[in-house]
């Protein structure tokens, strides 16, 4: 229900555009964030946006300022812009979505995407 596309191989600096596209939910009643999982790493909540007011997360300085989600519920469909890609942004990034306040707690969201894989080059 939830396909996560969009990932490649990018070398340092450049930028990628993921897509969540949704289907068998109506979008606009759901917050959808964005996880990610580096090699040999946990699982980590990087950005969320919400369902009343499209307010917007990030977790912290290391994708704020590069990363912008946003979402267009017409398309059913949620995107993550990443600007200014580093190499540690190579990771598996998996996008979720639920009737929830915006959050990383991984067990509170119940529809995953199966992840899109993003390598970036030094």
């Amino acid at each position: 229900q939830l396909q996560a596309s969009g990932g490649g191989l990018v070398q340092q600096g450049g930028s990628l555009r993921l897509s969540c596209a949704v289907s068998g939910f109506t979008l606009d009643y759901y917050a959808v964030a964005w996880f990610r999982q580096a090699p040999g790493k946990k699982r980590e909540g990087i950005s969320c946006i919400s369902i009343s007011d499209n307010s917007t997360y990030y977790r912290d300085d290391s994708v704020k300022g590069r990363f912008a989600i946003s979402r267009d519920d017409d398309k059913k469909t949620v995107y993550l812009q990443m600007d200014s890609l580093k190499p540690e942004d190579t990771a598996v990034y998996y996008c979720a979505a639920d009737i929830v306040a915006c959050n990383y707690y991984e067990p509170l969201w119940k529809y995953w995407g199966q992840g899109t894989l993003v390598t970036v080059s030094s």
